[in-house]
């Protein structure tokens, strides 16, 4: 049978039978095709002469009656900022109810109380619903770093006339049914510029180009047991193969031409997906959720109200924090909240007393506001930023430029930054964990052994940014001259400034070629042999620094591949590249 006819036979089910004009209006099929549908269902042994249905139809729809669910509520939900650095979007309160509570107290009022959840995110958040709704709970431990595929793909061999419901979808009306006869996939009314899907004539799924507009993808599914066995296939697939990390499970769908799921459309009035706390607001103005601490530092600092707090979008996810965008009065300003575990990594106290120090200096953007505690700031958004092109040697002249400009200062604050104990420090957080490294110990001894050398030279003791790294040296536009100002200040502090061009060249990921060029651009070809080899010392030091940082980092769930590693390379590669300097030179 066709989806028309499965409609039809649907409808039969609710009610006895009525004409067929009233069967047309109740599935929005014309009266031709109710006609038509009729005619088949009869002949197929679906319903009787009289339009009664038969002991065939009866099995069919207890051979794909719904019989479980899938909740995928794993992800970070960065676009909910800033909602989402206290709470999952699962769990925000709409009009007096959880957003996963109304959905599962949904599913159970059409009988399906099997229900697994898919966590991640805040994951023990959400233990209260196997005691109070029963539900099964599985954690997706890569959540941070794969997107909603690979939930799905830990419970695939579940899916069996199956719901699959995104965590972040308010419905009015109950979205489930006791009978469901055929797969579908649901999209809304609503014209969407990011959908890549359409509906067509034929109520098929057809892909589109991003931004040419598609019908709003809900992401609600049913999927009967015929459809599973392909799914299911499809998604291992698809993991086995790689480079799917990134992808939605919809990916999935899509074969050939068209998706192998027909469409299933709603009234965009009737179904939200909430993505964004405006959208939370537009909904519900008075939900719990909505009563920010960020919102309110927002709205005393600029002297409005949460409400004229607009067009809020999460900026790219740093290393260390979460920075959302936001619109005052028609201006544009970043806020910038710490990420997880930075309160035991940054020092906020010590961050405001930076800031103070250089203001009013022309080396940053001075902030609108910062706490010393919770470590929020505001500061005012730059148009036509653009971070430093390591490619360019004319912006890597003017970083060093800048860079040494700033250590010519001679600024003071009361706190240092110390290479060494912070080493330690780091591998202390990681609460007795092994690293991951399996030389290790021997790549930390040969570190630690370069203090007898960098401590025998001769330094200056200054404000250090610590943190200068290109992307934190900021190009903008300002009275149609283009400057430069550095950013990102929170692990500044007393140190030989000459560390700062160490960490540029690890970030950079430069060899030592590119290293040496970007030493003599600092020192306009004037270091000396000791210095060099100090600043590769410093380069090896570093690279253990970071690399026990990120170690932190990933056992808190965030991942930073690439980086991780070669921070590793450059402590093991640039202690050998020291010691045969000073060994070479004599020093």
């Amino acid at each position: 049978m066709n989806v028309q006819e499965y409609d039809i036979l649907n409808v039969l089910f609710l009610e006895p039978y009525i004409n067929q004009r009233t069967l047309a209006q109740k599935t929005g099929h014309s009266l031709g095709i109710v006609n038509r549908s009729l005619k088949v269902l009869i002949n197929e042994g679906y319903v009787t002469e009289t339009l009664e249905l038969t002991q065939k139809a009866k099995q069919e729809s207890e051979a794909k009656r719904p019989k479980n669910a899938i909740i995928l509520a794993a992800g970070f939900g960065m676009r909910m900022v800033p909602i989402n650095y206290v709470v999952p979007k699962a769990l925000l309160e709409v009009q007096g109810e959880l957003l996963i509570e109304r959905q599962i107290k949904q599913l159970h009022e059409v009988g399906i109380t099997d229900i697994t959840v898919v966590v991640g995110f805040m994951k023990e958040k959400f233990d209260y619903l196997i005691d109070e709704f029963g539900i099964d709970l599985i954690v997706n431990s890569e959540y941070a770093k794969k997107n909603n595929l690979v939930s799905l793909g830990l419970v695939k061999d579940r899916i069996s006339n199956t719901y699959i419901v995104p965590s972040d979808v308010w419905c009015d009306n109950n979205p489930f049914n006791t009978r469901e006869f055929y797969s579908w996939y649901m999209v809304s009314d609503l014209v969407d510029n990011e959908s890549t899907v359409r509906v067509n004539r034929k109520n098929e799924l057809v892909p589109v180009d991003e931004g040419t507009g598609g019908n709003a993808m809900v992401g609600i599914a049913y999927i009967t047991e015929e459809d599973a066995k392909v799914l299911r296939e499809r998604i291992g697939s698809f993991i086995e193969s790689k480079g799917h990390d990134d992808e939605f499970w919809e990916t999935v769908l899509l074969q050939g031409s068209k998706w192998l799921l027909p469409a299933r459309v709603v009234h965009a009035s009737h179904v939200v997906e909430i993505n964004t706390f405006e959208q939370l607001r537009d909904i519900d103005s008075a939900s719990n959720h909505l009563k920010s601490s960020a919102i309110d530092v927002i709205a005393r600092t600029l002297s409005t109200t949460p409400a004229e707090v607009t067009d809020i979008s999460v900026l790219k996810k740093g290393m260390t924090n979460r920075s959302f965008l936001f619109t005052v009065s028609g201006e544009k300003y970043i806020m910038r909240i710490p990420g997880e575990g930075t309160e035991l990594l940054i020092n906020r106290a010590q961050e405001a007393e930076v800031y103070h120090t250089i203001s009013g200096k022309g080396l940053c953007d001075d902030p609108l506001y910062i706490d010393a505690e919770t470590g929020y700031k505001i500061t005012k958004y730059l148009d036509g930023v653009r971070t430093a092109d390591i490619s360019s040697k004319d912006d890597l002249s003017r970083c060093m430029q800048r860079l040494r400009a700033f250590h010519e200062m001679d600024l003071k604050v009361t706190h240092s930054f110390d290479l060494f104990g912070q080493i330690e420090f780091y591998e202390s957080l990681w609460n007795g964990q092994p690293s991951i490294y399996r030389d290790y110990a021997q790549t930390k001894a040969n570190v630690l052994s370069l203090k007898t050398f960098v401590d025998a030279q001769s330094k200056a003791w200054s404000l250090t940014h610590i943190d200068a790294i290109p992307d934190n040296f900021l190009f903008y536009r300002h009275a149609g001259e283009e400057k430069l100002q550095l950013t990102d200040w929170e692990y500044a502090g007393m140190q030989d400034p000459h560390v700062d061009i160490a960490m540029f060249c690890i970030y950079s990921f430069f060899d030592r070629q590119h290293i040496d060029e970007l030493i003599d651009l600092y020192f306009d070809n004037t270091c000396d042999n000791a210095t060099r080899a100090k600043i590769y010392c410093y380069v090896s030091i570093c690279g253990l620094l970071w690399s026990n940082w990120c170690e932190y980092k990933r056992n808190l769930g965030v991942e930073f591949s690439e980086y991780s590693l070669k921070q590793y390379r450059y402590a093991k590669d640039y202690y050998v590249i020291a010691r045969n300097e000073i060994s070479a030179k004599g020093l």
